[in-house]
């Protein structure tokens, strides 16, 4: 029987750092087809009644807001910081928790940092209840 060398502790620690970097960035590259750096990829539907007034929802690979009752904007979702989805939207912004970069509602620009760029404006369609973004 052969015995088999034990790994150092520092190849083991090396080991588990590189398969945290290698996880990490293939979590964190866009997957084929996904959203580029323009923040979309093809057009999506959501019913209007389901984006609250004064707020929005993240719906696809968009930010679909109504700043005001009947007024709908649409934003590509990638934070212009670093080209990550954003996680939320409030009452009072469009909100990437990764480095705390917040978005107007009602135009997409830049209302905290660190990112410097408005998100990507899209296109709103409204057809009664269905709204169409692209």
């Amino acid at each position: 029987m052969t015995a088999h060398p034990v790994p150092s502790r520092r190849v083991v620690l090396n080991s588990a750092g590189l398969a945290a970097v290698t996880l990490c960035l293939g979590g964190c590259a866009a997957a084929p087809g996904s959203a580029s750096a323009s923040g979309s990829t093809g057009p999506t539907t959501i019913k209007a009644s389901e984006v609250p007034v004064g707020s929005g929802t993240i719906v696809g690979q968009f930010v679909v807001t109504q700043p005001k009752a009947g007024t709908y904007e649409a934003f590509g979702y990638l934070c212009t910081h670093q080209n990550l989805p954003v996680q939320q939207v409030t009452d009072a912004a469009i909100v990437c928790g990764r480095h705390g970069s917040t978005y107007s509602l009602a135009d997409g620009s830049v209302l905290t940092g660190p990112a410097q760029k408005a998100l990507t404006k899209a296109t709103v369609k409204i057809d009664g209840d269905t709204l169409t973004i692209s």
